[in-house]
């Protein structure tokens, strides 16, 4: 797993700037006034600083702006940063500073000079997020470490800084995990690898338990092994339980779908894109990233995390377009499209997490249809949901994350559509409203007490451009946001 870049918090001392490596960065807010360390950075550097702030481009600079001196005389650094920002700064603004800190520091150290800076802790966050690389499959020029490059982030309050980055950083760490299994090949990535990785999170304090393809046929969990059938990858659902709440509290299960390659099955995807289907695992990736971020920072909530991990392959022994499996439950499913396989993992998963752990609430997370991003591109998920107050707590917690959530429709008009002759539901409607006949087939498997939330996270996922927080690829979307949501609603107090 890809290790979090170091950051130290340290308390603010300007006699490091003169000789310090790599880059230095000060804050200086919109107004020009400059604090300690500018001051100091603009006397060694023959007031470079004053004259940046009193010239034409730093009154067109706006807030979270990074404008750069490079070589500046007076200082051993290669470059002294200088970050426009409010004083006044939002959450998210602060992180996304962090992170354009993080993009413009490319392989040397870097010295922050926040000062008394609010919201320090997000910027650090910032930093933690954005500054992340996937290369484990490029031939390495040097054996350089990954910690010659630290983060010093001074400040006049450094303990309460780093205290309250401490649980920032783990929703970090977690984003990182969920990234590094999204952009996993799928010859590295099987549904056994995937299992082990899961399993070794156990060392953080999870319970994790495997169940094997023998245990899923006794449970009844045929819709689910017949993605798999196809492959010669063995299917599994791997449970992730995290007790840090009140014992005998009703967890919040969060179920992932984990297609590790996804090539339509007998419906078989074009070539032309097929690639990026080892991201189909997006869903999990999410479920796996968040459980660690949770145990990470020691939640006192009770969270269950359960993931079906299948290989969607054509073979002889493949699902047929035409046949009818019976699910968990019992429903019947016509099988129209092989390619509509997600559902068909995530309907057992569903259904076997409500009847073993009767949740408070459930949420589902797939890269389900290619429809939810003609809808809403790779801006925001969408979010289905039986519950408003439940499905506002999430849209709120996405919001304050800075992670785009969209709420879709819902309603017994759309379930026509994925009425079957034969069966009792098939499972695709057609290319009408996709996304919202996806979900309208899953509620089929949602008991009527259970708070449930879908997310279809096929725009969000992974992205073909760099975004606020993360380069081009797996973006992490939704570690931070379920993190919230569980803090905010799910934490139970001593």
């Amino acid at each position: 797993m890809s290790r979090l870049t170091p950051i130290a918090f340290e308390a603010t001392d300007l006699d490091v700037m003169e000789a310090a490596k790599g880059r230095i960065v000060i804050v200086v807010a919109p107004d020009g006034k400059l604090d300690p360390a500018a001051r100091r950075a603009n006397r060694l550097t023959k007031g470079a600083v004053a004259r940046l702030v009193a010239s034409e481009r730093f009154s067109k600079a706006k807030s979270g702006q990074l404008i750069s001196l490079a070589w500046p005389t007076g200082l051993a650094a290669e470059a002294l940063d200088v970050l426009v920002l409010d004083r006044k700064v939002t959450t998210v603004e602060a992180r996304r500073a962090g992170a354009a800190l993080a993009k413009s520091k490319g392989d040397k150290p870097l010295s922050v000079m926040a000062g008394g800076m609010r919201k320090a802790a997000e910027l650090a966050l910032g930093i933690a997020l954005r500054d992340y690389r996937f290369d484990a499959y490029k031939s390495a020029e040097d054996d350089t470490p990954d910690d010659s490059a630290p983060v010093t982030l001074y400040h006049t309050k450094a303990d309460e800084v780093s205290a309250a980055a401490a649980p920032l950083l783990a929703v970090a760490e977690g984003a990182h995990m969920t990234r590094d299994l999204v952009n996993e090949p799928a010859n590295v990535l099987t549904t056994t690898e995937f299992a082990d990785r899961l399993v070794d999170m156990q060392e953080l304090g999870l319970k994790v338990e495997v169940l094997e393809e023998d245990k899923l046929a006794e449970l009844g969990m045929r819709t689910l092994l017949s993605v798999g059938q196809g492959s010669a990858s063995p299917s599994k659902v791997v449970v992730m339980h995290w007790d840090g709440g009140k014992k005998g509290d009703a967890p919040l299960a969060l179920v992932g779908k984990g297609v590790v390659f996804d090539t339509g099955g007998i419906s078989l995807k074009p070539a032309g894109g097929m690639e990026d289907m080892t991201m189909d695992m997006g869903g999990a990736g999410v479920v796996a990233g968040t459980m660690r971020a949770l145990a990470l920072r020691k939640a006192s909530a009770n969270v269950v995390g359960l993931v079906g991990l299948v290989e969607n392959m054509p073979s002889g022994t493949a699902t047929r377009p035409g046949d009818v499996i019976k699910s968990m439950k019992g429903t019947t499913v016509e099988v129209i499209n092989t390619d509509a396989e997600g559902r068909l993992v995530l309907c057992d998963v569903m259904w076997y997490a409500q009847e073993r752990f009767k949740p408070a609430g459930m949420i589902d997370l797939a890269t389900l249809t290619g429809a939810i991003i003609v809808g809403l591109g790779h801006e925001n998920a969408g979010v289905f949901s039986n519950d408003d107050a439940f499905c506002g707590a999430f849209l709120k917690s996405a919001a304050a994350e800075g992670e785009g959530a969209w709420r879709m429709p819902m309603g017994k008009a759309y379930d026509d559509l994925i009425k079957s002759r034969i069966a009792d539901i098939k499972n695709t409607g057609g290319r009408p409203a996709g996304s919202v006949t996806a979900a309208q087939f899953l509620a089929r498997f949602v008991k009527d007490e259970t708070p449930w939330i879908h997310l279809d996270i096929a725009g969000v996922a992974s992205v073909k451009a760099e975004t606020d927080f993360a380069p081009k690829g797996a973006t992490g979307w939704g570690v931070a946001a379920l993190n919230r949501l569980v803090q905010d609603k799910f934490e139970t107090s001593e």
